[in-house]
């Protein structure tokens, strides 16, 4: 009998779209599940996919049907279930085997378990997004791990990966965690995108008091345009959908509650941790979390009145459009900027350039604004891609609209919480002399912590000192 090429654990949704992409590329692979009718019924649905299909019914079987040295994909929850799934592989496993977590898995845990597969089996951390339908057709894939590892697993996952004019979505990012850091980003970044689409749909919606069906011929105009990309196509599609129970557009039908797995939380405590500023995708966790306190919001609404306000002709479409440019912008160049911080912290070199290309094709955030990242990223990875010529200029264009879209928001009491907070970093890392000044002053009076001067001088203290509480 054939040996697969490949292993796979976890026939949950992502984990059964991955196994069946990976046997359509033509890699025969054998697949394992905790519950072994599912493992059955999964080859038995596969249709002209199962004969490049294994189903073991135990670990030993698995390790049994795949080929020296051998690979086995995990496809399990994050966590402890990664642990417990590599100590029950690793005796039946040589020291040259791989397994490779494809999880989202925080990066930390990715980092320990590569230190502990020093002496095997080998460990490499794969960020893989897309979702179901990207996981089965083609994903993004960000690497990391040791080079040797992910290239001698690269035909696969190559293969698999989407492709943006026939360049794989798919590379290795940098040792041990590196590439589940760049799906952590990745998934930061989205969150912020995700919730100034719908900061600008509430304008739309409670502002302006169009119609679904209006918000969504907008949303899909927009998709023609610099805002180009997978969220805002979808946006138009679930704008533009209705509910089959009561003939009412979808969207109002469904409770204002957004759940989340936790990796945009980890994005913004890491962040904290590297000092580097990402307000939009803060705020964005915040909405997330505020969502979550339903109750909480209705008793607010009760004592203070309903916040949404008519905005009476106050914006324009063209400037909600502006508005949504500046601040893609902004959210994308705050994740590069925490990106290239975690490469300097944790001495990775990974390839800015390279994360925009793969972000290209296959995953949530896919833009058509990603290649002229990666084009200003390629000139120069050290710069704020918002200083970059070409994004320096759209940001002169846009951002009075996302000044006016904020100031009208909040004028009428319209939340925008992740739009505000990349307009507030966007004017601090314009201000040639910030205020920070004062709280210097404030820390050197209290606490005598001491200061630097404009002119040089050595005294590091006001007169006040000595004074202080």
């Amino acid at each position: 009998m054939t040996q697969s090429q490949i292993g796979l654990i976890g026939l949950g949704t992502m984990g059964a779209m991955l196994a069946l992409n990976i046997a359509e590329k033509g890699f025969p692979i054998a697949v394992w599940n905790r519950t072994t009718s599912v493992t059955h019924q999964f080859k038995a649905e596969a249709g002209m996919l199962a004969p490049m299909i294994t189903p073991c019914e135990t670990l030993a079987d698995l390790v049994a049907a795949i080929a020296k040295p051998r690979a086995i994909i995990l496809m399990v929850p994050a966590g402890q279930a990664v642990d417990d799934q590599i100590t029950a592989l690793r005796p039946l496993l040589d020291k040259d085997d791989l397994i490779i977590d494809a999880g989202n898995a925080l990066f930390h845990d990715t980092n320990r378990r590569s230190a502990d597969a020093v002496n095997g089996p080998r460990f490499l951390g794969i960020g893989v997004s897309g979702g179901e339908e990207g996981a089965r057709h083609g994903p993004a894939i960000m690497g990391g791990g040791a080079r040797a590892d992910w290239d001698r697993v690269a035909p696969i996952l190559n293969a698999i990966a989407a492709k943006y004019k026939g360049q794989p979505c798919a590379d290795f990012m940098g040792p041990a965690g590196a590439g589940h850091f760049v799906k952590a980003v990745h998934n930061g970044i989205e969150y912020a995108d995700m919730q100034m689409i719908a900061e600008v749909y509430g304008v739309m919606r409670d502002g302006m008091g169009m119609a679904a069906v209006e918000i969504a011929a907008t949303f899909h105009a927009w998709n023609k345009g610099p805002l180009q990309s997978y969220l805002i196509e979808i946006s138009a599609e679930v704008a533009a959908a209705t509910d089959t129970h009561s003939g009412t557009p979808m969207l109002d039908m469904i409770l204002d509650r957004a759940g989340q797995k936790g990796t945009g939380r980890w994005t913004v405590i890491e962040a904290q941790h590297l000092a580097a500023t990402i307000p939009a995708i803060e705020a964005a966790v915040m909405a997330r979390n505020l969502s979550s306190r339903l109750e909480e919001r209705l008793a607010g609404e009760a004592i203070f009145g309903a916040a949404p306000q008519a905005l009476n002709g106050a914006l324009s479409l063209a400037q909600l459009e502006q508005a949504m440019i500046a601040g893609k912008i902004l959210c994308y160049a705050q994740g590069f900027a925490l990106i290239s911080a975690a490469s300097k912290a944790f001495d990775w070199p990974m390839p800015l350039p390279e994360i925009a290309r793969v972000w290209r094709e296959g995953c949530i955030i896919r833009s058509s604004m990603l290649n002229d990242m990666a084009t200003a990223l390629t000139e120069d990875p050290a710069r704020n891609l918002m200083f970059a010529p070409f994004f320096a200029g759209l940001l002169t264009t846009s951002h009075p609209a996302l000044r006016q879209v904020v100031a009208a928001a909040a004028l009428n009491g319209l939340p925008m919480p992740a739009l505000a907070s990349g307009l507030a970093w966007f004017d601090m890392m314009r201000t040639g002399r910030s205020t920070a000044n004062m709280i210097q002053a404030q820390r050197d009076f209290f606490g005598a912590h001491g200061f630097e001067r404009i002119d040089g001088l050595a005294d590091k203290h006001g007169p006040w000192v000595g004074h202080g509480i």
